[in-house]
């Protein structure tokens, strides 16, 4: 996968939105590795003046965060008129089926948990890609649906 996955990630930017140090050096090391521009943020705060400085490609955003949770965060992305428009993968330790659903009700386009594997990240960046056209690159039918 990683030779599509590289071609596919090649020049996308991504914003990941985390109060850990961690996640965020992980995800920032792999998806560099493939050729994405890696934005971090500590937390919604931080992430709002940093998505429209950068205008991100896809937005990675962990639920449980001081200040501004994910959830919080993904709301207000989805409710500008510029910004709505812009994937966001919900990040969580938590894999409850009403952790889920809230994310699809707030806006997320998908919800991953941590921890996430390297094709679990990749994966769910290139399903974004496939299904909504991200990064000037188009996969899948031709179709538009």
């Amino acid at each position: 996968m990683t030779s599509d996955a590289s071609l596919v990630l090649n020049g996308l930017k991504i914003l990941v939105i985390d109060d850990s140090k961690t996640i965020r050096r992980t995800a920032e090391t792999l998806l560099s590795k493939e050729g994405c521009t890696v934005y971090t943020a500590v937390d919604g705060f931080d992430a709002l003046s940093k998505i429209a400085d950068h205008h991100p490609d896809l937005i990675f955003v962990d639920i449980m965060m001081p200040r501004l949770d994910g959830y919080e965060t993904c709301s207000l992305i989805k409710h500008n008129t510029t910004f709505r428009n812009i994937p966001v993968i919900m990040l969580s330790s938590k894999d409850g089926l009403f952790d889920r659903a809230r994310g699809r009700i707030v806006g997320s386009e998908q919800y991953l948990t941590k921890p996430f594997t390297k094709d679990e990240l990749l994966g769910a960046i290139t399903n974004q890609v496939a299904n909504k056209g991200i990064g000037g690159v188009r996969h899948g039918t031709g179709t538009g649906s």
